[in-house]
């Protein structure tokens, strides 16, 4: 499976010849390949695929995005490294509750 997952861009800045971007994955930033999405600037939101920025999105649509990959827990774990850090919303309900028939072991 590919995974995209959506991102705000901090900064833009050349490293050896690539045009670079800190990404910012809803407080978990990364650096990532901005070569294939030329128009992308600080404060527009990307997807970022394997290191790569492949397209540009709406910031509502990043939103909507990073709440359910958020739900998604251990796919996206595996894409960045580590899990997303909670939204501002979830940080003050507590852990998420497994919702029925979500079929993890």
């Amino acid at each position: 499976m590919c995974l995209g997952i959506p991102g705000r861009v901090i900064d833009v800045h050349q490293d050896e010849g690539l045009r670079m971007g800190t990404i910012d994955f809803g407080g978990l930033r990364r650096e990532a390949c901005l070569t294939y999405t030329p128009t992308a600037a600080s404060g527009d939101y990307v997807i970022v695929h394997v290191g790569f920025a492949i397209t540009t999105v709406h910031e509502a649509e990043a939103r909507r995005t990073l709440e359910v990959l958020r739900a998604m827990g251990d796919v996206v774990e595996g894409e960045l490294g580590e899990p997303l850090p909670p939204s501002d919303q979830r940080a003050h309900e507590g852990p998420a509750q497994p919702r029925r028939g979500a079929g993890r072991p």
